[in-house]
């Protein structure tokens, strides 16, 4: 018992983990159904992998054989390839494809000895690719918890949270159903990003400085908007004399690893310029064409309430979380500040890009690296709810939700919640009685 008490945040880790690769494995690792585990932008992210290691070829020419005739799949066809004058370049950042690199690398080893072709588009490289998300998921939530300690949230309520953004939000089905995307990758190196900068704070050790560093270069070569995650740090520093403390000691102190950590950062957000750079004999170049920002038209109630893509509709435990900012004003004004001023920062660059419903997807997926959040007001909460019946309450409202998201996330995968056209009527149709969906 006392084994289990001990090491239970252990244990849950291990179940989560099998409750994830059942859910992957019985439904999109059997008959055909694996081809719909890289798909749409992923194809772009991951296409960096097989151009670089199999093809040798960033011109990406082997797109025609590949999608055109080995593996032709007219409904998961997707051209990811952009000209950017009169060069062939791929859309899509390849910072994903260095997080995936791992799980490649395994299944173009074992893809020959177990029967599969080695031209990266096999099943076993689809498999890998899963398994890899899989295992970030479990990292995340790991990093998640060793946040947690930091704050000083015991181990009950550390496990709660855990199950609740496991379980309870599109974390969830973006590890299981959708593998091959960038969220589940950034929400690893995020969390990794506010581990290390909470230690520099509570510290200042020079380690912990390049290692965020490093993970912030990572965290922008997978997708550049996300260096927003720096407006957080005054959130981590705690208070407003931490902060000036913390940035007089790393200007005033020894130059050295504030040379390392920015030269480490550089590098990595340099792998995206050697790319271009082969493409286009540029070091930069956008990919995205005409889509863009637009920050006159910002939709920012809609990207958190509308039925279209809200995140409190499709992922309503995340609303249930916010009680915890009660808590958190009364501990400290400065923190319930700057974690709010994040939130709204990172929102409003969000909500203002041209299709701010981020086409395909499920809920709003733009939060998913961002969950770390909603995890740390829902353990503010769970700490600071100390009736136990309201306790009871507050428990039994999670574990509602929890179902609720599942039951959600199933209606979106069987094409009931659609992708991208969804409204009131639709809505409530496909929640309350979906059978009678056609």
């Amino acid at each position: 018992m006392n084994f289990l008490k001990k090491h239970s945040t252990s244990v849950l880790l291990i179940f989560i983990s099998i409750i994830l690769v059942f859910s992957a494995a019985n439904v999109k690792w059997g008959g055909d159904r694996w081809h719909s585990l890289i798909r749409d932008d992923g194809k772009g992210y991951y296409s960096h992998l097989p151009a670089i290691f199999i093809y040798q070829d960033l011109n990406f020419d082997f797109y025609d054989e590949i999608e055109n005739g080995k593996y032709h799949y007219p409904k998961l066809a997707y051209d990811y390839r952009e000209n950017y004058k009169g060069n062939t370049i791929n859309k899509y950042y390849s910072g994903t494809a260095l997080a995936e690199l791992p799980f490649f690398l395994i299944a173009h080893v074992l893809s020959t000895p177990l029967g599969y072709e080695n031209d990266g588009y096999s099943k076993i490289y689809y498999i890998f690719i899963s398994i890899g998300a899989l295992f970030y998921m479990v990292l995340g939530l790991f990093l998640l918890k060793e946040i947690l300690l930091l704050y000083k949230i015991n181990r009950v309520n550390i496990n709660i949270v855990l199950l609740s953004i496991a379980f309870g939000t599109h974390l969830f089905y973006y590890a299981v159903f959708e593998p091959c995307m960038s969220h589940i990758y950034s929400f690893v190196f995020i969390n990794a990003f506010v581990l290390f900068s909470k230690r520099y704070f509570i510290n200042r050790g020079y380690t912990n400085l390049i290692i965020a560093a490093t993970l912030l270069g990572i965290i922008t070569l997978i997708r550049p908007v996300n260096i927003l995650v720096v407006f957080i740090l005054p959130f981590l520093a705690g208070s407003m004399i931490n902060l000036i403390k913390s940035f007089i000691h790393l200007i005033s102190k020894d130059l050295v690893p504030l040379s390392l950590a920015g030269l480490s950062f550089l590098f990595f957000i340099s792998i995206q310029g050697i790319i271009y750079y082969i493409q286009t004999g540029s070091v930069i170049a956008y990919s995205y064409g005409e889509e863009g920002f637009n920050f006159l038209d910002s939709h920012m109630l809609d990207i958190l309430f509308s039925y279209k893509k809200g995140l409190f509709l499709y992922t309503p435990i995340c609303l249930l979380c916010l009680i915890g900012i009660y808590p958190l004003f009364k501990k400290s004004s400065f923190e319930f500040i700057s974690l709010l001023t994040f939130f709204l920062i990172i929102t409003y660059v969000f909500a203002s890009w041209w299709s701010w419903w981020y086409g395909g997807s499920f809920s709003s997926r733009v939060y998913v690296e961002f969950l770390l959040i909603f995890a740390l007001l829902l353990a503010f909460a769970l700490e600071h709810i100390k009736l136990k019946k309201w306790r009871m309450v507050f428990i039994a409202g999670l574990f509602l939700l929890i179902l609720f998201n599942q039951k959600q996330t199933y209606l979106y995968r069987i094409g009931h919640i659609h992708y991208v056209d969804m409204d009131k009527e639709w809505y409530w149709k496909s929640v309350i009685d979906p059978l009678k969906l056609k």
